[in-house]
């Protein structure tokens, strides 16, 4: 082609790609129905159900252009109507995530500006964004000064960044694998599990420690498994604890199982994923030793109520992450003097990464830190109040919770497992509140999980209302 082929090319092309830079009065047409939505869908959270069940149809992408309004339309219908309702106080079920609309701000904001975070030479402010919110995690938890941590998607990808952290800190590979022993309780979230078979530790001997009748890590037994291993010449290396299980909301012997792990030269996890935030409340106490961890991980999306896709990692030893992580390339040498641990991105996997940092930063200067824990503070509250009423009622409730998870069952005559699952399902069809179930020493229990910001004493009440009406209704089935 020639000079003017190309021009005149060029100008037919630029007529098609303009449409993506949209003129000022049309954005500030479609902030004003966004805005309109959103104060929608919040104003009607309290009346509609915590659960629907999904359908099919409408979402595909297809030539032909649409409207926002008609998009908007459709997304409430086939996403926002259907399923569990994430953002509503009624999500009782899994660990709820939160949406708090100063964070869909940050997210707005992140957006439209769209700084490279993960580099500190690409967007200095958005880095230390990102290393400010580390930092107050670090003193959070009373890590000390030389920890580094990462913001992530959530605590897959956080466990993930701290196992492969302990892998190469203690040369667990080749031969060594297979010798190589990982301790953990059978409470632990399913991506423990997951994560050491991504990073190649699938080969690795894992021991189960047994749990007392609180659903917590017996440490003396933990200790000497620790010692038979060692004696039978194996490669102990790892515990991972929880301060706040998915299943039950128990928080291990942490100062007990820190001092195991620091006599046998091992390293020391926690995943508090979930619980972790409740450390800023009356719970404290409970949390004691998780300060002497070599990493931990906790999930700004459950505990500080934000939108899903933000957990962290903190890790003590700096040179362990770094040599998991980093690496460089010729086409990034205009930064390659910096400080290695100002770029998030060489405490990652993750090179291209969200700017996850400005969706915990500016809920948190926007409300400041009391508004959060008087949250935290509600559902443990929640927690005690819930369970006293299925009490009343006649129900059977799982040992008392170290934190706002907490399971119940109820005591037909016979055959109970299967009517709790028709429970289950009745409680699933009615769609009110939403729980979930698990199973528990070989017994099919409900969960209630209450963590959502949303959540309100008017909340547990639907809730056991709804327990009850769908209690009536497998009796009069069963009598």
């Amino acid at each position: 082609m020639d000079s003017a082929s190309i021009i005149s090319k060029l100008v037919e092309l630029n007529a098609l790609s303009s449409a993506l830079d949209i003129p000022e009065s049309e954005r500030t047409s479609m902030l004003q129905t966004m805005s309109y939505y959103a104060n929608h869908f919040i104003n009607e959270l309290p009346y509609i159900k915590g659960y629907n069940n999904a359908q099919e149809k409408g979402l595909e992408i297809k030539s032909q252009t649409r409207s926002l309004d008609q998009l908007l339309n459709l997304y409430q219908k086939e996403v926002a109507e259907t399923g569990i309702n994430a953002a509503s106080g009624k999500h009782l079920g899994y660990i709820p995530g939160g949406g708090v609309f100063t964070a869909a701000l940050a997210d707005f904001l992140a957006a439209v500006t769209n700084p490279y975070a993960g580099v500190y030479y690409a967007s200095p402010g958005a880095a230390r964004i990102e290393n400010e919110v580390v930092n107050w995690l670090k003193s959070v938890f009373s890590f000390p000064d030389s920890a580094v941590g990462s913001l992530n998607s959530g605590g897959s990808i956080s466990n993930l960044i701290a196992f492969t952290a302990a892998r190469d800190k203690h040369q667990v590979k080749n031969e060594n694998i297979r010798k190589s022993v990982v301790y953990l309780s059978e409470q632990v979230h399913h991506s423990t599990q997951k994560a050491l078979r991504i990073i190649g530790l699938e080969d690795a001997i894992i021991r189960y420690i047994p749990i007392d009748q609180h659903h917590r890590i017996i440490a003396d037994t933990l200790d000497n498994l620790i010692e038979t291993d060692i004696n039978d010449g194996l490669i102990p290396f790892l515990v991972i604890a929880s301060a706040g299980t998915t299943d039950t909301g128990a928080i291990d012997p942490l100062d007990d199982i820190a001092s195991i792990t620091h006599k046998h030269n091992l390293w020391f996890h926690v995943d508090a994923a979930y619980g972790g935030f409740f450390i800023m409340t009356s719970a404290k106490s409970r949390f004691k030793g998780i300060e002497k961890a070599d990493s931990l991980i906790v999930d700004p999306h459950k505990g500080l109520f934000l939108p899903y896709g933000v957990g962290a990692v903190l890790i003590k030893d700096s040179q362990s992450v770094l040599y998991s992580n980093y690496y460089t390339a010729n086409y990034m040498q205009d930064g390659v003097n910096e400080e290695m641990l100002k770029s998030p991105a060489n405490l990652s996997p993750e090179l291209t990464k969200h700017f996850r940092g400005l969706r915990v930063w500016l809920p948190l200067q926007i409300h400041g830190i009391a508004p959060f824990i008087a949250c935290l503070e509600e559902k443990l509250l929640l927690t005690r109040y819930f369970r006293l009423q299925l009490s009343e009622s006649g129900f059977s409730l799982g040992p008392e919770p170290d934190l706002s998870v907490s399971y119940f069952w109820y005591p037909f005559d016979s055959d109970a497992n299967r009517k709790n699952r028709q429970l289950m399902e009745e409680i699933h069809q009615d769609g009110s509140v939403f729980l979930s179930s698990s199973i528990i020493d070989d017994r099919f229990v409900i969960r209630i999980a209450i963590l959502a910001f949303r959540t309100k004493k008017e909340t547990i009440d639907e809730a056991v209302a709804m327990i009850k009406r769908c209690l009536g209704k497998v009796l009069s089935v069963n009598e």
